[in-house]
């Protein structure tokens, strides 16, 4: 069972800071092919814009992504993770707060942020990681 440690990369963080226009974020967000975005202020992680969030609370809505800052349609109340916790555990997290996006932060920093996906990927590669090893036992073959 791994560990967020295992799954996080070493990547730049890429962050949008409040004062931004949605379009602005959105531009970040497709140049950088990532579908949530931490909002920053300072080093201090305040929201988290995702595709949801600009289709629900900007398109459906009605809002002008070009005057619409950032921080009047973000999700405030983020969930986060340590780099300790259980991908499983995380992936159960994401399900229950209805999210595909986690930031992952160290002493209260954002190191980085993983997606379901990511997760997914890796439990994925731990299974037939283990589906070999099986295979192997049973036919006693080396891997």
């Amino acid at each position: 069972m791994h560990r967020l440690r295992s799954v996080l990369s070493r990547q730049q963080v890429v962050h949008a800071r409040p004062d931004v226009t949605v379009q602005e974020v959105a531009v970040q967000m497709t140049r950088a092919h990532i579908g949530a975005i931490p909002i920053l202020e300072g080093d201090r992680i305040i929201g988290i814009f995702s595709e949801r969030d600009l289709m629900t609370r900007v398109v459906v809505a009605g809002r002008n992504p070009r005057t619409t800052l950032v921080s009047e349609v973000m999700t405030t109340e983020v969930e986060t993770a340590s780099l300790e916790e259980h991908v499983d555990f995380c992936v159960e997290k994401m399900k229950r707060v209805g999210c595909r996006h986690l930031p992952v932060l160290v002493d209260g920093k954002i190191l980085g942020v993983v997606s379901m996906r990511d997760l997914l990927r890796d439990e994925l590669a731990e299974q037939d990681h283990e589906i070999r090893s099986l295979r192997a036992y049973l036919h006693q073959t080396p891997l």
